[in-house]
């Protein structure tokens, strides 16, 4: 086997044979054939070259790997120091502190330390550097094979819808405890109240539930899900009231925020055990080998969520047009989902607030600029 520097000469000899060849017939450059002395890579002049080029820079990178995981060794911080790192810049960096934020779990993985975050019943994974100075909030697997685009794949997003309508149809796409379906579903409140009849509106939910635990038998999120579809299906002028009272507190006020709505709550319960049985909500959630990546299926609204390619919590959809909703304050969701009338009444004119509402359940405000971030597997 070759060594560093037996590699080096390697390559210098083979490109200097190239640049001779080439200046001795240049007439012959376009055509002529080689055998690298380094394999049989190239097959023409040029790409020796740049295969030469390649691996020059290959092994110049191995030096620089060598060096920075001497670096990392002698520089790693620990558990404790990484934990303490991401926990301040956690407070430092988000809405109300990184209130509802916490780090689970910090573990040292491929030379780096692997950070388990819990953000509102959402986990994030993601690396630090061993050092604490490099944060990668996305993390790629090489080893995954993409799959091929199918007609699944995410629709591009608008500003506004296409289509224009007398009565605009909107679709809110969400998972009951996605922390950012709920921040929407609280500035779209004010505008459904304003606009009433004058949209048709549907609560939808995206096919498949992140917000559970099979370990635990959890399935908050699920039994959520059924709840506010039946409510929607057999009692819709008080959907609005309900999800009014459940974004305040979320999980344990469902019974008192049915009661405080006027809901008949054996009506649903009936609705949610028939659902449950009609849609395989039950059965999905059991059967680990059908979820999708690692979580169960919904697939209640599938045949929506196929048509207008939802990949996520939220999804807005105005006239068929699936809108990129950048901001989450009644106000600018207003202006959204009155681009969808032919003649937008007078009620478009009328002001909201303009404070994005905070993420997850409560009634604060998120930090100004709130983005459209959202719940999904990619």
């Amino acid at each position: 086997m070759e060594t560093e520097p037996e590699k080096k000469e390697a390559i210098v000899s083979v490109t200097a044979e190239v640049k001779k060849e080439e200046a001795a017939a240049p007439h012959k450059k376009a055509g002529k054939k080689w055998e690298c002395k380094l394999g049989k890579i190239c097959k023409e002049n040029k790409s020796t070259v740049i295969v030469a080029a390649v691996l020059i820079l290959l092994v110049a990178a191995s030096f620089g790997y060598v060096k920075y995981t001497d670096y990392a060794k002698k520089n790693d911080i620990g558990v404790p120091g990484i934990k303490g790192k991401i926990e301040q810049f956690i407070k430092d960096n988000s809405p109300q502190g990184g209130t509802g934020i916490t780090v689970k779990d910090v573990v040292k993985e491929l030379g780096l330390y692997k950070v388990t975050i819990n953000a509102n019943g959402q986990t994030m994974i993601t690396y630090v550097t061993p050092d604490g100075s490099r944060f990668f909030p996305q993390v790629i697997d090489l080893n995954v094979k993409a799959t091929a685009a199918s007609n699944t794949q995410a629709a591009p997003e608008k500003a506004v819808a296409d289509k224009k309508q007398d009565v605009p149809e909107v679709k809110l796409f969400v998972m009951s405890y996605c922390p950012f379906g709920t921040q929407i579903e609280k500035g779209i409140l004010p505008v459904l109240n304003l606009l009433g009849s004058k949209i048709k509106f549907n609560l939808e939910f995206v096919n498949y539930s992140m917000h559970n635990s099979k370990a635990s038998n959890d399935r908050k999120e699920l039994d959520e899900n059924l709840r506010q579809y039946c409510i929607a299906k057999n009692q819709p002028t008080q959907l609005n009231t309900y999800l009014g009272c459940f974004l305040k507190k979320g999980q344990g006020t469902e019974a008192a925020c049915l009661a405080s709505s006027g809901i008949n709550a054996a009506q649903v319960a009936s609705c949610a055990a028939q659902a449950d049985t009609q849609f395989n909500v039950t059965k999905d959630f059991n059967d680990e080998s059908s979820y999708q990546g690692q979580f169960p299926k919904f697939e209640i609204n599938q045949a929506d969520n196929v048509k207008y390619a939802v990949q996520g919590s939220p999804t807005l959809v105005i006239n068929g047009t699936t809108v990129a909703a950048t901001s989450r304050d009644s106000e600018s969701l207003l202006k959204t989902i009155c681009s969808g009338f032919t003649n937008p009444p007078k009620e478009c004119s009328q002001p909201l607030s303009t404070a994005s509402p905070s993420t997850g359940f409560g009634e604060g405000t998120a930090a100004a600029g709130s983005t459209a971030a959202s719940c999904a597997t990619n």
